[in-house]
């Protein structure tokens, strides 16, 4: 093991068991305003508890993650003394030279600062679908003004056609993945675990290609989610909201964009951006179901349902806690694979990519005979 690894594991382990730590505990003071403010999220015809569950876990994941960057970073001023250079040369090399990684980090910040409050303002007083697309549109152009944009299109397309096109691909990526992880968050533990498997999947993708301030921006924010979810596993003490489902969304876009796949001269083929899909294919599987399943049925895609993937699983014969367990199980096993493409060829690519639509065939395949077992003849 090189120096580079033991320092940069020993960082990353520090990041993943400190923020875990905080969020366990800042959750707990979260849950505890909550209740003394009756800030609650109540039974439904829609919901699965039987009981009010406080809300505002979310509060706790975003105030640690930044709590958790913003407090590092200003210890590594008067560590380094000041020296950007080594910042630049280390941490930040991957998002561009001088100013720019300091634009892009503010993006980032930025768009997540808005995505938070829009979903605390919606668990307060819940938003029309309309004003949440618009703000969900703002954190997208926000982060994408900075320079965080999708550079796939660079040689195939003249500037600025290119950039326009990777900007207006990474905001209706970014919206996608802030409302997938959102229409997940309908069982105890299931978006936070989610979001928690992707970001370690992530994490993996990562490590080879030595982006070390993206893998502490992972760590941290898998020990935010970690520390919450300790408090939101069935059953659950505390739910994360909107505010939590929406930032944990945009958060994993935004690193998918920070990340790597492609680069003309390095990478074995562009079909290697297919890594972020198969990280985050639960949460994209589970809203293109519903979207179809309501689109065929001549319903709005923005109403809310009980026929979501998990509790389709319900349907099937497995009980809550079962059925994210499942769900976890997918997730990994897809994640793994978003791991293992970095380091195959075109070939194994495809095989990879073949292995995970089989995954979700087979999951499809089980769904539609069991409805067809329950109509009657």
């Amino acid at each position: 093991m090189t120096n580079w690894q033991i320092n940069w594991y020993s960082i990353f382990a520090y990041a993943l068991g400190l923020s875990f730590v905080a969020s366990l505990l800042l959750t707990h003071g979260v849950r505890l305003f909550a209740i003394r403010w009756r800030i609650y999220d109540h039974p439904g015809e829609r919901k699965m508890q039987k009981e009010p569950v406080p809300l505002l876990g979310g509060v706790a994941i975003c105030l640690t993650f930044y709590g958790m960057i913003l407090g590092n970073l200003l210890l590594l001023v008067p560590v380094q003394r000041l020296q950007y250079a080594w910042l630049q040369g280390n941490v930040l090399h991957f998002l561009g030279p001088g100013q720019e990684a300091l634009w892009k980090l503010a993006g980032v910040a930025a768009g997540g600062l808005i995505i938070f409050g829009l979903g605390v303002v919606d668990d307060l007083k819940a938003l029309r679908p309309e004003k949440k697309l618009v703000g969900q549109i703002a954190a997208a152009l926000v982060l994408t003004l900075s320079g965080v944009r999708f550079d796939f299109f660079n040689d195939l397309l003249p500037q600025p056609v290119a950039a326009i096109a990777g900007s207006l691909a990474a905001m209706f990526w970014v919206i996608m993945m802030i409302n997938a992880m959102n229409f997940l968050d309908n069982m105890d533990g299931l978006s936070a675990g989610v979001a928690l498997i992707a970001a370690l999947s992530f994490f993996g993708c990562f490590v080879p290609s030595g982006q070390t301030f993206v893998c502490v921006l992972l760590m941290v924010f898998a020990g935010s989610v970690a520390g919450f979810l300790y408090h939101n596993f069935n059953p659950a003490r505390i739910f994360m909201g909107d505010a939590g489902a929406m930032f944990c969304g945009y958060m994993l876009a935004t690193v998918a964009l920070l990340g790597t796949y492609y680069t003309a001269d390095t990478a074995p083929s562009r079909v290697t951006l297919v890594a972020p899909l198969m990280a985050l294919s639960v949460p994209i599987f589970d809203m293109l179901s519903v979207v179809f399943i309501r689109w065929r049925r001549g319903e709005s895609i923005m109403k809310g349902d009980k026929r979501h993937f998990s509790h389709r699983l319900v349907e099937l014969g497995m009980s809550p806690r079962q059925a994210v367990e499942f769900i976890y199980l997918v997730g990994a096993v897809c994640g793994l694979s978003a791991v293992l493409l970095p380091h195959v060829d075109l070939t194994g690519t495809f095989i990879v990519m073949g292995q995970v639509i089989g995954i979700y065939a087979l999951i499809v395949i089980l769904m539609l005979s069991s409805s067809s077992a329950r109509r009657p003849n």
